[in-house]
């Protein structure tokens, strides 16, 4: 292994040599005695909406599918997602869950309803992947429950019930309805959200009337675990308001700050994907220079609406005792040429998994007020980490950052500091170098780094103060083109492969090739 690492090191060198000579090394100053704020490992949490082949055909196969399963849920996608060490999963949606009524999705599969997805696609929804099918699934991942109540066209009553169904320990009688469907002990959720964009699919609301709303849903959908009555408490996420715009968040939160004893929230959340241009019309494959800086740029502006979102809730929360979270971002792009165009399928390329660790390193930059975090979503729609088609599976570029990142799971943020030179193609500019550190729970110490230019290596000095290092290691994530993707017929075209510093009289010294992320632990 000391000798592959060697070998790619000199390799890089090599390849740079010409690009470097006229580059001054970017210095990066890392602070190992000044740790900041906890890196929340539901930062890396993920979303399953039923929509498209994300649940059906992604995660649930039936118990009769020829496809290797436990209990209808594919095997294949199983052992993939524990290797990423999943924190959480939101369900049943996204705009889903604000038609979903959970009674529709328990008891035996024969008698489930048909009904109708009317937000993607028109398809028949067969509900047979419902509560008992999710929480069987965290279980095999490993995951935490994010669960979306219906408040858009459902009522407090229903998720009331639907919380004595998960929750309770007594024996009532739709505990006992709970037992007969296969599990009598109570589901833990740690996550609930309070509705889901309610000011689009889940209502078209007034900030004003989702605020009364969110405050009975707040108060009738208790958590009736015991496990979870005096720790481990159940924690609400109201709805912000998506992009730029603030109106609920404002509202919310000023409710909050005076709030009535008879109910509480935890979060509040926040919506933004990277886009190019509404309607997502970006093609996912066979794109150029331009179409990948444009992205890009636009996935940087994530570090300034998390600006804006927290400047509101500073002004009621200054103590910053209510997360943000944001519970819904990624690539939208254009759907996959001959696929339904309401399943938002797309394909996952090298400029996917750069735009994921650019997001990434926003919230750990953030991690004092980001402390939950959705990917949208997991499997076969948007920005996904496996895609499947029948028996296949292909891991995608994002999925190898996810599992490049675990060492920032639960670490704590070690401050850097840096300028970095410019990455421009046209009229679009931006740092080409984009780094964070931490410090893991063993004390390791850890730093990413990304080379967002398609074009030019860059030349990294590590100035590690606080901690003494004498060489470091890790994995890198390039290709040979922006719009290089992993296919059924080519899974390992964007792999990660080893990547080594060398020590030097300044510090340790790593060159990133163009367009590549890096985590190195440093020893």
């Amino acid at each position: 292994m000391k000798r592959l690492a060697c070998a790619l090191a000199a390799l890089l060198l090599s390849t740079a040599g010409p690009a470097l000579a006229g580059d001054a090394p970017l210095v990066v100053h890392v602070d190992a005695a000044k740790p900041g704020a906890k890196i929340d490992r539901d930062l890396f949490g993920q979303f399953a909406e039923h929509l498209g082949t994300g649940i059906y055909g992604g995660i649930w196969v039936g118990k009769d599918s020829a496809i290797p399963n436990v209990r209808g849920i594919r095997s294949d996608v199983v052992r993939a997602l524990r290797a990423l060490k999943v924190p959480n999963v939101r369900w049943p949606g996204g705009c889903f869950a604000d038609e979903y009524h959970w009674r529709d999705g328990i008891g035996p599969q024969a008698k489930r309803p048909v009904t109708v997805n009317s937000n993607w696609g028109g398809v028949p929804e067969p509900n047979s992947f419902g509560t008992e099918e999710y929480m069987d699934f965290l279980g095999q991942i490993g995951a935490e429950a994010y669960v979306s109540v219906n408040v858009g066209s459902g009522t407090p009553e229903e998720a009331s019930k639907w919380l004595e169904y998960m929750t309770t320990d007594q024996p009532t009688t739709l505990a006992k309805e709970r037992a007969a469907n296969g599990h009598p002990a109570p589901y833990k959720i740690k996550y609930l959200g309070l509705g889901n964009e309610n000011w689009g699919c889940g209502g078209a609301m007034s900030p004003d009337h989702y605020v009364e709303q969110m405050k009975l849903f707040s108060h009738f959908a208790r958590n009736g675990n015991p496990a979870q009555k005096a720790t481990d408490q159940m924690q609400r996420i109201a709805v912000g308001w998506d992009a730029d715009k603030g109106d609920y968040t404002e509202a919310v939160m000023k409710a909050w700050a005076s709030k009535a004893w008879s109910w509480d929230i935890d979060g509040v959340s926040l919506h933004s994907y990277s886009v190019g241009g509404w309607p997502p019309r970006m093609p996912s494959t066979g794109f150029g220079e331009d179409d990948y800086a444009r992205l890009l740029n636009e996935t940087r502006g994530m570090d300034t609406l998390i600006a804006k979102q927290s400047a509101i809730m500073d002004r009621y929360d200054p103590t910053k005792k209510i997360a943000l979270v944001v519970d819904e971002w990624g690539a939208w792009l254009a759907p996959t040429p001959g696929s339904n165009p309401g399943f938002l399928q797309q394909q996952n390329s090298l400029r996917d998994a750069i735009l994921a660790a650019i997001n990434l390193n926003i919230f750990t930059r953030h991690a004092d007020r980001v402390r939950l975090a959705n990917i949208a979503q997991m499997i076969n729609v948007l920005q996904a980490m496996i895609l499947t088609d029948g028996p296949k599976l292909v891991l995608t570029p994002t999925y190898h950052v996810y599992r490049m990142y675990l060492p920032f799971q639960d670490a704590t943020y070690v401050p850097l500091d840096y300028t970095s030179a410019t990455y421009t193609h046209g009229k679009i500019s931006m740092p080409q170098v984009d780094a964070v550190a931490a410090r893991d729970t063993t004390g390791q110490l850890w730093v990413s780094a990304t080379n967002v230019d398609p074009n030019r290596p860059a030349e990294i000095i590590l100035d590690v103060a606080g901690a003494k290092v004498s060489q470091g290691s890790g994995q890198l994530l390039t290709a040979p083109r922006v719009d290089s993707v992993n296919s059924f017929a080519a899974p390992n075209a964007v792999a990660p492969t080893p990547i080594a510093a060398t020590a030097t009289a300044k510090g340790l010294r790593i060159v990133l090739p163009p367009k590549s992320v890096a985590v190195l632990a440093l020893r």
